[in-house]
This record gives structure tokens, sequence and C-alpha cells, in this order.
């Protein structure tokens, strides 16, 4: 899998390349290219954003650099075009799987007040959002689709670590416990220690209904107490 981010500020994407992520990327599962937009404009200037058309505070990211970096950058349309905007559709696990099922995923940041709409028009397949709520520019959104997709590339993960997580089956990951068996008073469960494992997937699957029962009523078709 290979996902390419345009962005103004490629210094905020270090945290892609360390971790897990990072190791995946040294072994040869993933390939993450960070952008920097600046290269492809015009500008003498290196100048990407402009006031708006009518009026307005802030700044608006220019068609031309854009454009002409996704051209550069993927001159057939291979890549799943996604800008990342609070006026898009919300992102979730289900659309998790539909990236993960692309071969090539190509994200823009927007930034100040925004991108021109023609840029989005032409070269851009659909607009996301990570949730309801605005944030300084994409670079965040696009460290978060990038770290969720890339965790299901061949050979990142092992398989069993995304079977039973939360929304793998529309519910919220059970507790989890490591050694001491004690710590300030409190225990791990016994049934966990037990070795009983009919009784501990149970548990496990009880506990995950309760949880999302509490936090997220809506995964389970319920109104909220």
């Amino acid at each position: 899998m290979r996902i390419t981010i345009l962005t103004l500020f490629p210094e905020m994407f270090a945290p892609l390349f360390g971790s897990i992520l990072g190791r995946a990327q040294r072994d040869g599962k993933i390939c993450i290219d960070v952008v920097d937009i600046r290269k492809y404009t015009q500008d003498k200037h290196l100048k990407c954003d402009d006031y708006p058309f009518g009026g307005g505070a802030g700044m608006v990211m220019m068609a031309q650099p854009i454009g002409s970096a996704v051209e550069a950058l993927d001159p057939e349309h291979r890549a799943r075009r996604v800008y990342l905007s609070p006026k898009g559709r919300r992102f979730c696990q289900e659309t998790v799987y539909e990236y993960a099922a692309c071969e090539q995923l190509l994200l823009l940041c927007g930034h100040y007040e925004g991108v021109d709409q023609r840029a989005i028009d032409l070269f851009f397949d659909e607009e996301l959002s990570i949730g309801d709520y605005v944030l300084t520019g994409g670079e965040l959104p696009a460290m978060v689709v990038t770290d969720c997709v890339a965790r299901y590339a061949e050979g990142v993960l092992s398989p069993g670590s995304l079977v039973q997580e939360s929304f793998s089956e529309r519910l919220l990951e059970y507790p989890q416990y490591t050694r001491p068996v004690e710590y300030r008073g409190l225990t791990v469960p016994e049934v966990l220690r037990s070795g009983n494992h009919a009784e501990i997937d149970k548990w496990r699957r009880e506990r995950a209904l309760e949880i999302t029962r509490k936090n997220r009523p809506d995964l389970l078709g319920e109104e909220p107490r």
C-alpha cells in the first residue's frame, strides 16, 4: 500500500515514521510519502495561498499548486484521492476497510480557511471528516486516516491483533490486564488467570457489551440513557 500526503507543513508528520508504522515502512510493507505542496507552485516566492474572492477572514489555498502536485504524483488517477475537510462524510471503521482495499491513497491536507473549490472539483474523489469539529488544518486528520488504514496492510500487524478490537463487531474492546497480578489494591480478574478459555471469552464479551452499552449505546441500536 502507498499513501501520499499533500501538505504545506511536512514537518508535522514525524509520528508516522516511528513505532509500528516506521518499522512497517522499513520492512517494505507500506510506503508513506509526505509531499510539500510548495514544490509545485508556479509562484517565484513559493506562494500557495491567497485572499478569498468575496471577502472574509483568512487565506485560501490556491488550486494551481494542488492540481500540479496531483497530476505529477498520480497522473493516471490510480489513487483514491481524498480531501480532509470538516465538510466531508464522517470517517468510521467501515471507511477504514474501504480504504484498506485500495492500493494507493492520496490525501490532501487543507489549511487556513480551506482550499479553492476548483481544486476539489477537478482533482479529488471525495471529502472526508474525522469528526464534528474544526482543526487548524488537515494534517492531524491525515495522520489519523493513515494510521488507521495502514494497520490493515499485509504484514504491518499480526492478524490476531485485528480480530478482537474496538468496532470489529460493533462492540468496544474489553478491558486488558498484564503483570503484576495486584497493583495498588486492584487485582486482575480471576477468570483471566484461570486458563479456561471458554470462560475467558464469555467474560470478555460480557465486559465488551457493558462498556459499549455505557459509552456507545448507538452501536447496539440503543438510545443513550
